[in-house]
């Protein structure tokens, strides 16, 4: 798998932020892990501590979500030892998930589980409290965490597959962060992209069909190229 599969791991992280089940919770999530009020974050003080307390929930979603990506690229290594086999398989699955995020065919769009949730938020823990999030949301960002898996199955290497999933996580991370440092301003916005939603989950769907489209064509290599020529035309050269 090419290189230029990262930064599109990252996209899917952000993208997933968007999900139903993640955005509308996100000050009920950040008022879980540091345990302000929701109706006090924001207030002046309030920043560093809800940073804070989301970095070991994001490292417990992190956790989850790699070693996701360990496992598909060991099972799509060992099931099949046939490259161009694996990435017309992965291509194909691709497409089907694209069609689902476009809402074109059904997917549950709800968190599932959510008293692991609440067992998590019991013991105090923020790392099993983000490790909670990723099972429970799974099925919801489902769509684009599984295009993503699809991409780490066909990976080279095990350390790719890992990789794609930690831009995944990374991807789902800075929104996070970004809210607990600036939540009035960053919730203005996300409620912006809320409202905006079926627009981009349209077009994030759409793209997942095209890089399906792309791998099931052996034509993945396209999108490196043309990604080398814009950053040619920017002055930062080659970089896959």
């Amino acid at each position: 798998m090419s290189w230029t599969a990262v930064p599109v791991a990252f996209v899917a992280g952000l993208v997933s932020f968007l999900a139903p089940c993640v955005l509308p919770l996100v000050p009920g999530y950040l008022s879980a892990v540091s345990a302000v009020d929701a109706d006090r974050l924001g207030e002046p003080g309030t920043a560093r501590r809800v940073v804070a307390s989301s970095v070991p929930f994001v490292l417990g979603f992190t956790v989850v979500f790699v070693l996701l990506g360990v496992g598909a690229a060991l099972v799509g290594g060992r099931v099949l030892a046939n490259q161009f086999l694996l990435e017309r398989i992965a291509g194909f699955v691709l497409v089907v998930f694209g069609l689902a995020f476009m809402g074109l065919l059904p997917w549950p769009e709800r968190l599932v589980g959510a008293e692991l949730l609440q067992g998590a938020r019991s013991r105090g823990s923020r790392v099993l409290l983000g490790g909670a999030f990723a099972v429970c949301a799974a099925p919801c960002i489902g769509p684009v965490l599984a295009a993503t898996l699809v991409l780490a199955g066909s990976s080279d290497t095990v350390a790719q597959g890992a990789l794609l999933l930690a831009a995944y996580s990374l991807g789902l991370a800075v929104p996070f962060v970004l809210a607990g440092a600036v939540f009035s301003r960053a919730m203005g916005a996300f409620r912006w992209l809320r409202d905006h939603y079926r627009a981009i989950q349209f077009g994030g769907g759409a793209i997942m069909v095209a890089l399906g489209l792309l791998l099931f064509f052996e034509r993945f290599y396209l999108l490196r190229v043309y990604l080398n020529r814009f950053l040619e035309a920017v002055g930062l050269g080659e970089a896959f």
